[in-house]
């Protein structure tokens, strides 16, 4: 395959992987856009809710872990189709009698079968595109999941106000089955997956050497802190908006729209910008460390500010901000995980860093479900719970900032 054939067969793919992300995230937000319904249908309390919330966690960083291993010797284009398969069925439950046991089995299915879905298809695009040209498919990749909630949410808020909230989970069924049947047909692994099964430049580096590398701590840490926020945004935000900060429906979906939509255009602007200045001769660090650490540091600065301003436009604006600029981490992050780990490696220690950074995605939610029930009113637990998440991710950006040096680790690891 000549190197323009290829290029055009690689974004064909990416295009596919774009839809796979889409409709990942699509599932995952339907639980928050449903929530009040949910919980007033199924009588269930702030605390229920937030276990319900944690438990899509309960497998997805083992399973993105397994997985990650498992890919390292089966073709990724299987594992995605498996995945695709697992989500759809998982969603068509709901379409019937639901109970809290129930809805706790199906997300803790769902999280099984999402788990692995990043890193995987993360492994996959890489076999189409070299180191230097990987930021921009890579923010592309990482928005489906922003667009899938940002052209999806309004849908999916009509469908449950008109109809109820379980067709909305059948509707996410059938566009599940037709990805996998598109992605059945058309998927592929590109040419440079060769690299995976020959690459004797380096030979192989022990796991314990990858995994305790500066910038791969760096990137650990700092996706952990936005991922809490981001589990958040999943579960908790649309009732935040409504129960703790007294909007109404229509602002608070506008304002998960929009965090979405901001995401959609932010990551593919830094994907861009990132790989042009590399080309123009930056370091690593500065295109891809320094931006992933700073925008997660100012991301909870925003989110901690937000809180402190009366509810309207102005407050809006800062918790879309907040929520959006903390994702480059999401971008940057795995293309530094691919610049110092051998190509035969890749696929496990992605799958090991989405394990550890959506860890918080299991606790996040639960913790904040007891903040509430704990506070002296509803508003002051909300308060509190969100004011700690904007702590973290602020926290964890600083972290990252001081950490991520990828060609000082490329560099080290050579030599070891």
């Amino acid at each position: 395959m000549d190197k323009r054939s290829m290029r055009r067969r690689g974004w064909g793919v990416t295009a596919l992987l774009f839809f796979f992300m889409y409709i990942n995230f699509a599932d995952k937000a339907v639980i928050g856009l449903a929530a009040v319904p949910m919980m007033r249908d199924l009588a269930l309390t702030p605390v229920q809710w937030g276990l319900v919330g944690s438990s899509f966690f309960y497998l997805f960083p083992v399973s993105a872990l397994a997985v990650g291993f498992i890919v390292n010797h089966v073709p990724a284009r299987w594992a995605l189709l498996v995945m695709g398969v697992v989500w759809a069925l998982t969603q068509f439950p709901m379409l019937g009698a639901a109970s809290f046991a129930l809805l706790i089995a199906c997300r803790v299915a769902l999280g099984a079968g999402e788990g692995p879905a990043f890193p995987v298809a993360l492994h996959a695009l890489y076999t189409w595109f070299p180191d230097a040209d990987r930021p921009l498919p890579t923010s592309i990749l990482a928005i489906g999941s922003a667009v899938g909630v940002f052209t999806a949410a309004p849908v999916l808020v009509w469908i449950i106000a008109a109809i109820s909230w379980h067709a909305a989970f059948g509707l996410l069924g059938v566009l599940g089955l037709v990805w996998a049947a598109a992605w059945g047909a058309l998927g592929a692994e590109g040419p440079l997956a060769a690299e995976t099964e020959s690459d004797t430049r380096a030979g192989r580096i022990p796991y314990r050497t990858l995994l305790t590398s500066p910038t791969v701590i760096g990137v650990l840490i700092t996706g952990m802190a936005v991922y809490w926020s981001l589990a958040l945004l999943v579960a908790w935000v649309p009732a935040f908006l409504q129960q703790g900060l007294g909007y109404h429906v229509a602002p608070a979906t506008v304002m998960v729209t929009l965090t979405w939509g901001a995401v959609a255009v932010i990551l593919p602007c830094i994907g861009g910008v990132s790989q042009r200045w590399q080309r123009a001769g930056a370091t690593s660090r500065l295109c891809r460390g320094v931006p992933a650490g700073l925008f997660a540091l100012v991301s909870g600065t925003l989110s901690m500010a937000a809180l402190l301003l009366p509810t309207g436009p102005w407050q809006l604006a800062l918790l879309v901000l907040g929520y959006s600029l903390g994702g480059a981490i999401f971008t940057l992050g795995p293309t530094m995980i691919g610049e110092i780990t051998p190509p035969a490696q890749r696929s496990a220690v992605l799958g090991i860093t989405s394990a550890v950074q959506t860890a918080a995605g299991m606790i996040a939610p639960a913790v904040t479900g007891s903040i509430i029930a704990a506070g002296p009113t509803l508003r002051a637990g909300y308060l509190n719970a969100f004011m700690l998440a904007g702590a973290i991710a602020a926290a964890g950006g600083l972290a990252g900032l001081l950490l991520m040096r990828p060609e000082a680790d490329v560099t080290r690891l050579a030599r070891e």
